[in-house]
C-alpha cells in the first residue's frame, strides 16, 4: 500500500473520533437528565463544557503542533481524550451523584479533542498538495459527517445497556483509532527551526492582515454551521422522545438521517472542488441560503416527519460549506502557520457547538418560531457577506502571482526593447546620448579615447 493512502487511513479515524464526542451523547441526553434529576440548562452543559474546552485549547494545541511536531500532539491528544471518557463513566458507575464529576470527564475530553481533529487537518494539508490535498480534506469532513451519521445509532445501541456506557466506549475507540494513527501516518520531518512565541503571533497577525477581510467571515460561517447543527440536533432529540414517544435506535435513526445527507454531500463536494477557489465560493454562499431556507420552512412545519426533511435541505448546504471552508483556509497561509490557523478555525467553530444547545433551549422558551426564524436570519446574514467578503486567494497562488507578475514586466519590456530596435526608434539611453553629443562637438568621443588608451598601457605591461 501506498504512503499516501497509510496517510490517509490513519488520519481518518481522528476526525471522528473528535465528533464522537459530542454526537453520540446527543440521543442519550434526555436518559441522563431523567437519570441524574438535571434541568434542561444542566442537560446542554455536557455539550457545552466539552465544546467550550476544545475552543479554547485548539489555538495552544495549534502552536504546539507547529513547534514539537503534529504527530505528537495528536498521540498525547487521543490518549487525554480516553482518560475523560473513562473517568465519567467509571463516576457515572461508582457515585451516587456523578454529575459534577462527569463534567471533570467532559472538559477532559474537550482538551484532548483539541489536539485531534484540527491538527489532523493540518498535518493533511502538510502530507497532501494540489487536488489530492483537497481530495483528502474533504474525505476527512466526510470522516466528521460520517461519525455525526453513525454515533446517535451508536450511542443509542450503547444506551440499551446503560446510559453510562456512552463515555466508557471512548477509551476503547480512541485506544484503535490511536494504533491506526500511530502505525500508518508518516509524519514529514521539519526542515526549519521552530520560531519563538513573539515571532509566531506576529506572523499570524500578518496573515489577518493579508487575509483578515474573508478569513473573520470563513471562520463565523463554520462556526453558525455548527451552531446551528448542534442546536437543531438537541431540539430534535427532546422532541421525539418526550412529544412523539420516540426513543433508542429508532431515534438514533431519525437524527442521523439529516447528517447522512450532510456526509454525502461533503464527500461529493470533497471531489469536485479539487482547488478551484472561485466553485468553493459558490458552494458556500448556496450553502448558506439553504441553511437560510430550511430553517424559514421549518417553522411552517408541525410533524415531526416532514420537520425532518425540511431539515435534511440545511444539512446539504452544511455539507457543501464544510469542505469548502476547510480548503480555503487550509491553503490561504504558509505551512509554517497553517496548525494555528486550522486551529484557530475549529476553535471558533467548537464555539459555535458550544454555544447551541443553550441558546437553543432559550430561544425555545419564547417560542418555536423566534427559535427557527433566529437562526434562518442569522444564517441569511452571513451568506449575504459571502457574497461581498468571502474572496480568498490561496497562499502559494499569491506568490506565483508575484513572482509573474514581475517575469511579465521583465518579458514585456525585453519584448519592447527588441521591436524598438527592429523598427529603429529604440529610446536612447543617457550614454549614448553623452556619446552623440560628445561626438557631435568634438568629432569623437573622449570618453571611448580614453578608454583605448587605457587599456593600451595595460597590454603593454603584460608583455
Amino acid at each position: 500500500m501506498a504512503q499516501n493512502a497509510k496517510n490517509l487511513i490513519g488520519l481518518m479515524g481522528i476526525p471522528l473520533v473528535m465528533v464522537l464526542g459530542n454526537s453520540m451523547l446527543i440521543p442519550v441526553l434526555p436518559t441522563m437528565k431523567a437519570k441524574m434529576d438535571l434541568t434542561s440548562l444542566q442537560t446542554s452543559l455536557l455539550i457545552t463544557a466539552f465544546s467550550i474546552a476544545a475552543g479554547i485549547v485548539i489555538p495552544f494545541a495549534g502552536y504546539l503542533s507547529d513547534r514539537f511536531g503534529r504527530k505528537i500532539v495528536i498521540i498525547l491528544s487521543l490518549v487525554v481524550y480516553g482518560v475523560g471518557g473513562l473517568l465519567a463513566g467509571l463516576a457515572a458507575l461508582w457515585w451516587e451523584n456523578p454529575y459534577s464529576i462527569i463534567m471533570v470527564g467532559r472538559v477532559l475530553q474537550g482538551i484532548g479533542a483539541a489536539g485531534t481533529a484540527p491538527i489532523a487537518m493540518a498535518l493533511a494539508g502538510d502530507l497532501f498538495n494540489g487536488a489530492s490535498e483537497s481530495k483528502a480534506l474533504g474525505l476527512m469532513e466526510t470522516s466528521n459527517g460520517l461519525g455525526k451519521v453513525l454515533s446517535p445509532i451508536f450511542g443509542s445501541l450503547l444506551a440499551l445497556i446503560s446510559w453510562y456506557m456512552v463515555f466508557l466506549a471512548f477509551p476503547i475507540i480512541c485506544g484503535v483509532v490511536l494504533l491506526l494513527f500511530l502505525f500508518l501516518t508518516k509524519e514529514k520531518k521539519q526542515e526549519k527551526q521552530p520560531i519563538p512565541v513573539k515571532q509566531y503571533l506576529h506572523s499570524i497577525g500578518q496573515v489577518f492582515k493579508q487575509h483578515g477581510k474573508w478569513l473573520i467571515p470563513a471562520f463565523f460561517i463554520g462556526s453558525i454551521c455548527l451552531f446551528t447543527l448542534f442546536g437543531v440536533l438537541f431540539y430534535l432529540s427532546d422532541l421525539l422522545e418526550e412529544k412523539y414517544k420516540i426513543d433508542g435506535v429508532i431515534k438514533g435513526g431519525f437524527l442521523a438521517i439529516p447528517l447522512l445527507v450532510m456526509s454525502i454531500a461533503a464527500y461529493l463536494t470533497g471531489l469536485i472542488i479539487k482547488k478551484k477557489l472561485g466553485l468553493m465560493r459558490w458552494f458556500v454562499i448556496v450553502g448558506m441560503f439553504l441553511l437560510s431556507a430550511s430553517y424559514i420552512l421549518a417553522s411552517f412545519v408541525k410533524g415531526a416527519y416532514p420537520l425532518i426533511g425540511i431539515l435534511v435541505i440545511g444539512s446539504a448546504g452544511t455539507g457543501l460549506i464544510l469542505p469548502c471552508l476547510n480548503s480555503m483556509i487550509v491553503g490561504a497561509v504558509q505551512k509554517a502557520e497553517r496548525g494555528m490557523i486550522t486551529s484557530l478555525y475549529s476553535g471558533v467553530r467548537f464555539i459555535g457547538v458550544a454555544i447551541g444547545p443553550p441558546i437553543f433551549t432559550w430561544l425555545l422558551g419564547i417560542s418555536r418560531t423566534v427559535m427557527f426564524w433566529s437562526i434562518a436570519g442569522l444564517s441569511l446574514v452571513f451568506g449575504v457577506l459571502a457574497i461581498f467578503l468571502l474572496k480568498p486567494k490561496q497562499a502559494q497562488q499569491q506568490q506565483t502571482q508575484a513572482g509573474g507578475e514581475q517575469d511579465q514586466k521583465a518579458a514585456d519590456t525585453k519584448g519592447w526593447r527588441q521591436v524598438s530596435e527592429l523598427l529603429g526608434i529604440e529610446p536612447a539611453t543617457p550614454d549614448e546620448k553623452k556619446k552623440e553629443a560628445a561626438v557631435e562637438k568634438y568629432g569623437f568621443d573622449p570618453d571611448e579615447l580614453l578608454k583605448r588608451i587605457l587599456s593600451g598601457q595595460k597590454e603593454k605591461e603584460k608583455n
